[in-house]
């Protein structure tokens, strides 16, 4: 009998220490697996939806519809977990749904730190506006002071060659195709992110507004953007905008210089950046720049703003009518003559232009 027990007590010894081990590897495993790499397995720059900065913080997004387990292999191939396997155990044992966004983690961090930042969807946002009519270098410097960017690598990645052409854009920036709008980013979130989420907002909008204008041949869109965005630094009150448009297009139709007081602006504050004036004299539409449509017929190089819907509007309903000139007559209702002759134009008045945009 004492043999039988001795045997019987060897035996639980023996499956409570294999048990024991074999809980003791596991917990080795997963301490193993859970902890980050080092920092020298780490893929920097930009990833599929997913991009390591310098410091070692990482902008992820988590895409609408995106699995847990795509997730996982996203941060295996940047070198941000050790193994996707043990990724997808959690994920197993962890019904939680990975919620859609954007997120920033700092590492070193660990796969149940990563999983629960994006479970609890714990984004890091800021919302920023971006008003109607300001320039490139304007909405630098606002997404600089929101803390999104920092205003030289917005102005780099918007004048990038790469996204210049993914968008079809014949221009040397990506001015005029930004479209103005509040955006929720999250801090130090990449510019280049930034500037195609501006695109893809001017785009989407603009085939809200005509269907077939995405689709137009890119030099002949440009010449729309153009016009819209010099529409939009002119008009103050939107049912002025179609008629302004619309006046543009008679001066271009008969080689007529289009004499915006807003390109006379843009050269004065974006080229020469001198404060924005109050009034425009003679010795302003004089300046000699590529910009100035009163010394240059037809459109300018490029847009001068950023165009929101109002101005992108006019400019593919503009209103038809025999108006040549436009001039403010009443600043603080911002009401405009319209006149069919130089002399109507010259007895409207003071010569005003839109005020800043900031």
């Amino acid at each position: 009998m004492s043999r039988i027990i001795r045997t019987v007590v060897r035996t639980i010894c023996v499956f409570w220490g294999m048990a024991l081990l074999c809980a003791l590897l596991g917990l080795g495993a997963v301490i193993y697996f859970n902890s980050p790499p080092s920092f020298q397995a780490l893929k920097g720059g930009s990833h599929e939806a997913l991009i390591i900065e310098p410091e070692g913080k990482v902008i992820l997004e988590v895409r609408n519809g995106e699995s847990a387990a795509s997730v996982g292999r996203r941060l295996l191939e940047a070198g941000i977990i050790r193994s996707r396997y043990f990724w997808d155990f959690l994920s197993y044992i962890d019904k939680r749904y990975l919620k859609t966004g954007t997120y920033q983690v700092t590492l070193p961090a660990s796969q149940l730190e990563i999983r629960e930042i994006l479970v609890a969807g714990r984004q890091i946002l800021r919302r920023v506006t971006i008003p109607e009519g300001v320039t490139l270098k304007k909405t630098a410097r606002i997404l600089a002071n929101g803390g999104i960017c920092d205003e030289a690598g917005f102005l780099a990645a918007a004048a990038d060659r790469e996204i210049l052409n993914t968008y079809r854009i014949p221009g040397d920036t990506m001015e005029g195709y930004l479209y103005p709008d509040t955006y929720v980013f999250s801090p130090g979130y990449p510019p280049e992110l930034v500037v195609k989420a501006m695109a893809d907002t001017f785009f989407k909008r603009l085939a809200e507004i005509r269907k077939d204008a995405p689709d137009l041949n890119p030099e002949e869109l440009h010449k729309r953007v153009i016009l819209a965005s010099i529409v939009e630094r002119e008009y103050r009150l939107n049912e002025e905008a179609p008629i302004m448009a619309g006046v543009f297009y008679n001066r271009l139709n008969i080689g007529m210089a289009l004499q915006s007081c807003a390109t006379v602006e843009y050269v004065i504050t974006e080229i020469q950046g001198k404060p924005h004036p109050e009034v425009l004299y003679t010795r302003d539409t004089e300046i000699m720049d590529p910009y100035n449509t009163y010394m240059r017929v037809g459109l300018p190089p490029g847009p001068i703003s950023a165009p929101g819907a109002v101005a992108l509007n006019a400019v593919f309903q503009p209103l038809s009518s025999d108006y040549l000139y436009f001039r403010l007559i009443d600043p603080a209702e911002g009401r405009h003559y319209f006149s069919k002759t130089l002399d109507a134009h010259i007895k409207a008045g003071t010569l005003y232009v839109k005020g800043p945009s900031l």
